[in-house]
């Protein structure tokens, strides 16, 4: 006997996530604010506590950053986290 505990269910949330990641992505300005302030991308690497590398990754949006490192871009930067990161439809 089989019960509906027994059955797998994906949860409705599951089906969204992956359509968010499927149709947009994430851009940034990451790059325009350190440039703005004059900084390198290893003085805003050392000011976050992240390597330079992660910095030049984030910047050619390879890599999008925790919801932790985007916070703190946004208190580094003093601006609301969606004026540094904005979500995109692919084209």
């Amino acid at each position: 006997m089989e019960s509906r505990l027994d059955k797998v269910q994906t949860p409705r949330y599951a089906v969204l996530e992956s359509q968010l990641y499927m149709e947009r992505i994430i851009t940034n300005r990451i790059k325009e604010l350190r440039t703005a302030r004059g900084w390198t991308q290893e003085q805003l690497a050392q000011a976050v506590k992240v390597s330079r590398q992660s910095i030049n990754s984030i910047e050619r949006n390879r890599y999008v950053p925790s919801l932790e490192l985007a916070l703190v871009f946004a208190r580094l930067f003093a601006c609301p986290t969606d004026e540094i990161f904005q979500l995109e439809e692919k084209q």
